[in-house]
């Protein structure tokens, strides 16, 4: 695995939690859950994290089991990581996903809806805080599902290993932002909140054209020219710490 791919995975993580239709409610489920545990925050990114790397463990297992052509499955993690980067920069492509896996979201919503339902006792459980987190990123698959199917896609290619690090790698990404609007001052929160709503979808659509990118030279083969060309240049010491997972 290379470095770009998992900063990719930290930046799409990220970028899941500053959304402009996520943002501005996650200081109301962070602060709801930060009045029942102090620690409920870190509790909620540990919970979001340790379910996409079990997610990508998962992905990365059925791949490995049903036998594809490595080659193939290469070709056709690229073609679905174009289009995935093509509904991040089409805002009307982005609706239109959006409306397909809503009924994803749909479940894990009724599933948080049972959480709250419980007493006070279970609220202030640190469990129910890590089953929150473990939800969230479920629930906000509609807004910001095409980054979430993109790593995945990105992982199926991998070994287990590399997959279960690239979607654990997003899931800490996400969780950042979560843990952060957790501790802010209510003026940093504020700042925040309007730097993601001016450069939230903007920064959306500059991940898509990466994604597009990525696709298109694994598709056409020159990431492997690039990764040659790369291995070149950096030290031995480097590529055997990358070459690890």
């Amino acid at each position: 695995m290379s470095g770009a791919t998992l900063s990719l995975a930290v930046a799409a993580g990220a970028l899941t939690t500053l959304n402009p239709c996520v943002f501005p409610i996650l200081p109301l489920v962070v602060g709801s859950a930060l009045q029942a545990n102090r620690f409920a925050p870190v509790l909620m990114g540990l919970g979001m994290a340790s379910a996409f790397a079990l997610l990508g463990m998962l992905t990365a297992v059925l791949a490995s089991v049903s036998n594809f052509d490595p080659d193939l499955l290469r070709q056709g993690s690229a073609v679905m990581m174009i289009l995935f980067g093509l509904v991040l920069a089409v805002p009307k492509a982005k609706d239109l996903f959006a409306r397909v896996i809503t009924p994803l979201a749909n479940v894990a919503s009724r599933l948080e809806s049972r959480l709250d339902q419980s007493d006070a006792a279970a609220q202030a459980s640190p469990w129910r805080a890590l089953a929150m987190g473990m939800l969230l990123g479920f629930i906000w698959t509609p807004c910001s599902g095409p980054l979430l199917a993109s790593t995945l896609t990105l992982a199926a290619s991998g070994s287990v290993a590399s997959a279960t690090l690239t979607l654990g790698l997003f899931g800490l990404g996400a969780a950042i932002p979560l843990i952060g609007v957790g501790y802010l001052s209510r003026a940093s929160l504020g700042r925040l909140r309007q730097w993601v709503l001016t450069h939230g979808t903007r920064a959306q659509q500059i991940m898509g054209g990466v994604l597009l990118l990525v696709g298109l030279m694994v598709l056409l083969g020159f990431d492997k020219a690039l990764e040659a060309y790369l291995l070149r240049l950096l030290p031995s010491s480097w590529i055997g710490l990358t070459t690890r997972f």
